[in-house]
């Protein structure tokens, strides 16, 4: 009798889950932050050195430039900020979203350090005897280039005093600033109106005070002199015509409002204990970082909604419990996501779409064994039960091996490479509750109501595939309605493998890789236009500027992108005028995006890059070597070495640009490639211990063929699944991920191949080779309990 209180539970947990994720799904969405790539931006990694000689840089003086920082950044009214130390000498600054990335640059690195010089260049000094506080009594005058006294400087300034005002005079805008001495100031203005044309051998009034913001060694008030006023350094240069007494300071150029109210700011948001130097830059217009969010977003949705459709066809009911837990997944992710207050990026949704095809994964494993127990003429409860027992260590070596290879690409990852690390260790983590715990639970109640009882057309088995388990016949694995002898064809699978090594090998040698401005140093620059570019135009476009770029290449479904690499780092100025006037030209500032990476930078990521990939085959070694035997875990090893080779050789004879985000996709392939065949090596260690002794070659190539054979349809569905997603952003995705999602769909078939065609295969020769010597010995262990339905 069917149970119908069991398939009422499964429908009101549904809805519940229903529920719950439709009313509040929108605010989740709405919470999370974006990131750079995401909403437009930039991000800036600084070094931090010693303001002056002698000065202590520990942790203390970082955190209270952070703070400063944080303090200039607040006056823009930016929401979404994030400055953060890392290591012993640097800061990394995040602004999303904001209008004017040009001034925020400024405001960040302008160390406001307030000087009062006369027009020689030369500090002022206060003498260690007072002056007369009275106006109109004799003092005793001192050269202002004397080097008695202390420096007159903005030390001398009242903290947080700056004001914007208007002059009584000319009703111009000016700052006014609060002397913590009116005496001091007296000297000052005293020593410079006492200067005659021979003291000061410069051909401008003597007694100029001229106000410096961050003076260098070299500035020179003459050179400064000859450029256009707009681009003069110093802030002010006010003529002083007698001795004043006041606490007033006041600072007067050609000044807008905001101009003058923005000075004002940066005065009292303090000067900067320290000196910041750029090592890189990363500018995202506003429009690259919408179009690549509706992009990407619309990509990521089709590719999810095939896979959906894909497990529903294929598996019938599971497929439908298995999108109910999906979507859960999901859900649970953008949840924890917006809990930890993290940053969505474009490669963060990559790893969300990606996750959900490695999400369904778990459950292909576990219904493919549900499928095979059914086949052998077990009820469905059976079948139920011996499937998920007989998939839950094979999920959790597969899930484990590619988290290894996710925390390491976290650790030794960018900004960007970190929120698409983050994105995939909760991916590998909250699959695995779902489709381990929520898939069995769901399923469980509808194998328990007994309403599949005698209905293998539910999971997606023929009746005729379905053998009578009194006849005791081992069940033989089939694809498509066939077997296959991998085994018997290895020698042609290694020689297709060392001959495209070799190809690729040679392309390497000579070709070399396209590398990008993150491994090389050097300048990127992203113009979009409302319409094609013309690349010739562009090149006499930046050499016009003084800017000859290395290369220019048109990008963009119509050409309306074009991608600019310089061998050289731009400097500030250079970037802004590049905004103002090609931005200008093509489009609007807004659609410019810069990348500027300093050789330190780019040394630093080679060097990251190749630990990463280090650390992570060591520790997929230590954990198959404890969980299976070394030969497994060193033929894993080549086996991915194999598809990482395989990509660095694509990008080689292809020529696009390698840059960190390809760093992600291999070491995402090397845990998706790992996980594929540690569930290979499972099966074969399953059969292993049936078999418990074997003694020849051949027992132990039939048994590896019979793996495979077991494990194809689970590597195809799985391959296809996750190809969904990696094709769809390929295919749909924002321009700036093409050639990582590029990666991940050639990755995806290297991994497949390399564990059916290679690892598996290569296992076989070395441990076969031994076996007369060594036989295989298997007892028989306790595996792993799952869940309880």
């Amino acid at each position: 009798m069917i149970k119908r209180g069991r398939i009422v539970a499964f429908f009101l947990i549904v809805l519940l889950l229903a529920g719950t994720i439709g009313t509040t799904i929108q605010g989740i969405a709405k919470d999370i932050r974006l990131g750079l790539d995401l909403q437009g931006g930039f991000e800036i990694l600084y070094e931090v050195s010693p303001l002056e000689k002698g000065q202590e840089l520990n942790r203390a003086v970082l955190e209270d430039t952070v703070e400063l920082i944080d303090n200039r950044v607040n006056v823009l009214g930016i929401s979404e900020t994030n400055i953060s130390i890392e290591g012993d000498d640097r800061i990394r600054v995040q602004l999303a979203g904001i209008d004017d990335q040009q001034k925020a640059r400024e405001l960040i690195a302008t160390s406001a350090d307030l000087s009062f010089r006369t027009i020689d260049d030369d500090p002022i000094r206060i003498n260690d005897e007072p002056l007369s506080l009275e106006l109109g009594e004799e003092s005793n005058e001192v050269a202002p280039d004397s080097d008695e006294g202390e420096i007159f400087d903005g030390n001398d300034l009242v903290e947080g005093s700056a004001k914007q005002e208007f002059s009584q005079t000319t009703k111009q805008p000016l700052v006014t600033l609060e002397v913590k001495k009116a005496g001091d100031f007296a000297q000052v203005t005293e020593k410079v109106a006492a200067l005659k044309q021979e003291d000061v051998p410069v051909p401008y009034p003597p007694n100029a005070m001229v106000i410096w913001m961050d003076y260098e060694e070299g500035d020179s008030y003459v050179e400064e002199m000859k450029k256009p006023e707009q681009e003069r350094k110093f802030i002010s240069a006010p003529l002083v015509g007698e001795r004043l007494m006041t606490n007033t300071v006041q600072i007067e150029g050609s000044f807008t409002k905001e101009e003058a109210s923005e000075l004002a700011n940066i005065l009292n948001a303090g000067s900067l204990p320290v000196h910041m130097e750029e090592l890189y830059s990363n500018s995202v217009g506003a429009q690259f970082g919408e179009e690549a969010m509706q992009q990407t977003v619309i990509a990521g949705a089709i590719g999810i909604a095939l896979i959906l459709l894909y497990m529903i066809v294929y598996y019938r009911l599971p497929g439908m419990v298995a999108t109910v837990t999906l979507i859960v997944y999901i859900f649970l992710i953008l949840r924890v996501f917006e809990w930890m207050n993290g940053v969505l990026t474009l490669p963060g949704i990559a790893a969300l779409v990606l996750g959900v095809g490695m999400a369904v994964d778990a459950n292909i494993i576990t219904y493919e064994r549900i499928k095979e127990e059914l086949k052998t003429g077990k009820s469905a409860m059976s079948a139920f039960k011996a499937g998920n027992k007989q998939s839950l260590s094979t999920i959790l070596d597969a899930n484990i091996t590619t988290l290894l290879a996710a925390i390491v690409l976290f650790s030794f990852g960018t900004s960007s490479v970190k929120g698409f690390a983050t994105m995939l260790i909760l991916s590998i983590v909250l699959s695995f509750i779902t489709a381990v715990y929520g898939s069995r639970l769901l399923l469980g109640l509808w194998v328990q109501s007994k309403a599949l009882n005698k209905k293998p057309g539910l999971f997606g088995v023929k009746q005729k595939d379905i053998q009578n388990i009194a006849d005791g016949e081992e069940l033989e694995p089939k694809v498509f309605g066939r077997t296959f002898d991998f085994v018997k064809h290895r020698n042609k699978f290694f020689g297709i493998s060392v001959v495209l090594i070799v190809l690729g090998g040679a392309f390497l040698a000579f070709a070399g890789l396209n590398l990008g401005v993150d491994f090389t140093s050097g300048s990127r620059v992203q113009i979009q236009a409302d319409e094609p570019i013309a690349i010739e135009e562009v090149e006499q476009d930046f050499e016009a500027l003084g800017l000859p770029p290395k290369q220019v290449v048109a990008s963009g479904d119509n050409g309306e992108i074009a991608v600019v690499r310089f061998d050289t780092v731009l400097e500030k100025d250079e970037i802004a005028d590049v905004k103002a006037e090609i931005g200008t030209k093509y489009s609007s500032p807004d659609n410019v995006s810069t990348s500027v990476v300093s050789s330190i930078v780019g040394q630093e990521l080679v060097k990251n890059a190749l630990i990463s990939v280090l650390i992570a085959s060591i520790g997929i070694i230590i954990y198959v070597t404890i969980r299976f035997e070394i030969y497994f875990a060193l033929t894993a090893i080549i086996a991915l070495l194999h598809d990482a080779f395989f990509i660095l050789a694509l990008f080689s004879i292809t020529q696009l640009e390698f840059d960190i985000t390809i760093i992600a996709a291999i070491l995402t392939i090397v845990g998706y490639s790992v996980n594929d065949t540690i569930v290979t090596f499972d099966r074969i260690r399953e059969n292993l211990k049936k078999k418990k002794r074997v003694k020849t070659f051949n027992e132990l190539a039939e048994i590896v063929n019979k793996s495979l054979m077991q494990t194809l349809a689970r590597s195809i569905n799985t391959v296809l699944t996750v190809i969904f997603a990696a094709l769809m952003l390929f295919l749909l995705g924002a321009s700036s991920i093409t050639n990582f999602s590029f990666a991940l769909v050639v990755g995806l078939f290297a991994g497949t191949y390399s564990s059916l065609f290679i690892a598996a295969q290569l296992w076989l020769v070395w441990r076969g080779s031994m076996i007369k010597k060594k036989p295989i010995k298997y007892e028989k262990k306790k595996r792993p309990q799952g869940p309880q339905v």
